[in-house]
């Protein structure tokens, strides 16, 4: 079967987990931790209807904020299992979200992601290329820049990964948001701060990396973003096929590139969603 014959419910994750309200920030981080995932559905606790969806990127947004209520996001976009890849690919790549919780009946009963797409991709025959497909702005940043400006930065942009130049412009490395937490591993200090009741948990470099960031003792220690960032970062060419991109992302756990020309210079950086441009047979 094809990539374009499959359905959503071919490659969905069904029964997915999910948090509930009335609850709290601390309910969304502890169940993200637990189970290595960066956003969860949100239903209602008396009947169990899909209320929401919440992200460790929507608590990094509302870090003030207690409630889930206040946290999630309402009226998100669903999907039925019998929707095709293609209709799931359009929204992800038009809406540039990152999940789709599956709905069948008022019930919800799964969620697919863009990396259940990517999969499909890798295996598709494509002519469209990476640097066809680029359709954000490239944030960059400098080495020696201060961490508390580009955390901002990166919050203000409303981007996950910057890639990392020298004084000559070159692409020296890459900064994501899962880097900035990496330090605080092992701090129950800081992982008490986020509510999260088990330090040790495994899982939590993946799940509220940039949450930690706002406190004051971090913003204040002076450390820059070539203490944090990934050196030497895996990149495509401009040339690159969507199915080889895909490939790499699926590999690696990627959620972006950088995209180089034939003389190595930075042209961009492709998203996951602008990969699944490649079920549409083109940037719409």
């Amino acid at each position: 079967m094809s990539a374009n014959e499959k359905t959503v419910a071919d490659v969905m994750t069904p029964a997915p987990i999910v948090v509930e309200v009335p609850g709290s920030r601390s309910d969304a981080i502890n169940l993200m931790v637990r189970y290595k995932l960066t956003g969860l559905p949100v239903v209602r606790s008396s009947d169990g209807k899909l209320m929401g969806i919440v992200s460790r990127r929507d608590i990094f947004r509302k870090f003030d904020e207690e409630q889930l209520s206040l946290i999630m996001k309402r009226n998100c976009i669903v999907i039925g299992p019998d929707a095709t890849l293609p209709e799931a690919a359009k929204i992800f790549a038009q809406k540039r979200i990152h999940r789709l919780p599956v709905v069948a009946d008022g019930r919800l009963v799964g969620i697919v992601t863009p990396t259940d797409l990517l999969k499909e991709v890798r295996k598709m025959k494509t002519d469209m290329t990476a640097g066809e497909t680029i359709r954000t702005t490239c944030v960059t940043v400098y080495e020696e820049d201060p961490l508390s400006y580009i955390v901002n930065a990166m919050r203000i942009s409303d981007v996950t990964a910057v890639p990392v130049l020298d004084t000559r412009g070159e692409l020296v490395g890459i900064l994501t948001d899962r880097d900035l937490f990496s330090d605080q591993l092992t701090d129950e200090e800081a992982a008490a701060k986020l509510g999260i009741s088990d330090a040790k948990l495994a899982g939590i470099r993946n799940v509220l990396p940039l949450f930690y960031t706002v406190t004051e003792d971090y913003m204040n220690n002076n450390r820059a973003v070539k203490d944090y960032m990934i050196k030497k970062p895996l990149t495509v060419f401009r040339k690159t096929t969507l199915n080889e991109v895909a490939r790499q992302m699926v590999i690696n756990d990627f959620g972006q590139m950088p995209v180089h020309g034939t003389k190595d210079e930075l042209v961009g950086m492709i998203y996951d969603v602008d990969v699944l441009c490649a079920f549409l047979g083109g940037v719409e």
